[in-house]
């Protein structure tokens, strides 16, 4: 069946191409077979002339490829505007699918009368790629704008079709030439660097001698603007812009003004940069030697007080040992008194256990400074071991204000319990013992607390036995 179409339609276009038809149409197969191409007109084979090339009729087959549209152009009906068919499509032309035909159709003509059409093949997937070069031109300096260098900028633009509408708009698919076109690129893209670029030290505050160094800041300020500019004018995408080289002229006058500036310049702040960090040395010398001196004097006030507490250390128990000798000479003249003043006359006034008393309170007094004083000058303090008596006999040093005092033999030490200068929480030492102890807890001292009002000696007189 398919066959048999196929034959049957060979025939009905042979018939149409061998019989002349008055009006000049015929019927044929529209298609571009080109490779590569940006915009491409049809024309059918063997046509003479405009009129019968462009001579289309409805029932003409048409081929539009993926990545391509055909763009139908009516001559003699300009107010028509466009009809497109955007591939992929394989048919035949009929007023389905070109809308604007069928009113064309139907003016005068019956279904098989030809009209007249252009037809245009544009390629939306070609990539155009176009080499650029802008020769010298002035860039003024964004620091110093009275010197003028000659900059040269050379790169590549590459873009493409999207909206096929729009760059019809702007172009006569008619008059429409790819060289020509890629001129009116060239050109506008020149115009385009050669001003964006020129105000690109003033803009973004770069020295023009710097534009080398920045080409890529440079590609990308150039690439936005040309890009937004291109789809205006033009009517096409551009997928890159690459500035590849930035030229400036080492030798013009401008150029060689401006480096020498620039270095004077630079030798100037350097040399600025210089004296401020010396001077900032000598002033950190100069903190540091009066911190020094600070330092110091802190130093020798420091060493001066701590002299001066030692001194005063020293001194209180000298001190210490004074107001003892004082309280010990105070003490014995009052009880030398307490005969007279304090104690009842026995035996001619004499009162026997006040003198006694006295006796016992003074002879441990002066143990006491005497120990005291020993202990001073044998530099004797609370954790070292006193010295032991050389006769042997049992002896006890004794804890008073802290200090170690003594020793002291068993009768001293008795006279100072009753006199109430040792209590059994005092602590004491003697030779043998590992460790200071309470003199309540010491057995040989034990008997001594425990005679009347806590003492270990009767103090009283005993009654006279019969006779």
């Amino acid at each position: 069946m398919v066959k048999a179409y196929l034959v049957k339609r060979r025939e009905y276009s042979m018939g149409i191409f061998t019989r002349k038809n008055p009006n000049g149409g015929i019927m044929d197969v529209i298609r571009c077979d080109e490779k590569s191409y940006l915009i491409w007109k049809w024309r059918p084979v063997g046509a003479t002339n405009d009129r019968r090339a462009n001579s289309l009729r409805a029932g003409s087959s048409i081929r539009v490829k993926e990545g391509e549209v055909a763009v139908f152009a009516y001559k003699d009906h300009p107010e028509k505007g466009y009809d497109y068919l955007v591939g992929p499509y394989d048919g035949w032309i009929k007023t389905a699918n070109l809308p604007i035909l069928t009113s064309i159709i139907g003016l005068a003509y019956n279904n098989d009368s030809p009209f007249q059409a252009e037809v245009y093949y544009i390629n939306l997937a070609e990539i155009i790629q176009i080499k650029f070069a802008v020769p010298f031109f002035d860039v003024y300096d964004n620091q110093h704008p009275e010197f003028a260098i000659p900059v040269a900028v050379r790169g590549t633009i590459t873009f493409k079709i999207e909206d096929y509408k729009a760059f019809i708009r702007l172009h006569r698919l008619i008059d429409f030439n790819l060289e020509n076109f890629k001129t009116q690129v060239r050109d506008a893209l020149s115009k385009y660097v050669k001003g964006i670029v020129t105000n690109i030290p003033e803009d973004n505050n770069i020295s023009v001698l710097q534009l080398e160094r920045k080409i890529l800041e440079v590609d990308e300020i150039v690439s936005l603007k040309v890009r937004n500019r291109f789809a205006e004018e033009f009517g096409v995408y551009v997928s890159s812009l690459d500035v590849e080289t930035i030229e400036i002229d080492k030798y013009s006058e401008g150029y060689n003004r401006l480096i020498h500036l620039t270095r004077d310049l630079k030798t100037q702040t350097i040399e600025a940069e210089t004296q401020a960090n010396i001077r900032n040395i000598h002033d950190m010398q100069r903190i540091n030697v009066e911190n020094t001196s600070e330092t110091l004097r802190m130093t020798r006030e420091e060493d001066q007080y701590a002299r001066h507490m030692a001194t005063q250390s020293s001194n209180i128990e000298a001190r210490r040992v004074e107001a003892s000798e004082k309280v010990g000479i105070a003490g014995a003249e009052g009880l030398g008194q307490m005969g007279t003043h304090g104690g009842a006359e026995v035996a001619g006034g004499v009162n026997p256990v006040g003198l006694m008393s006295g006796m016992a309170i003074g002879g441990a007094i002066g143990q006491n400074m005497a120990g005291t004083i020993n202990a001073m000058m044998g530099g004797g303090v609370q954790g070292q071991q006193p010295p032991v008596i050389p006769n042997g006999g049992l002896s006890y040093n004794v804890v008073q204000n802290g200090q170690a005092t003594g020793p002291f033999d068993m009768n001293t030490l008795a006279k100072m319990i009753i006199a109430g200068q040792i209590l059994q929480s005092t602590l004491v030492w003697c030779s043998g013992m590992n460790a200071w102890a309470k003199a309540g807890d010491v057995e040989a001292l034990k008997p001594m607390f425990q005679g009347n009002m806590g003492s270990g000696i009767n103090t009283e007189m005993p009654p006279i036995p019969p006779q």
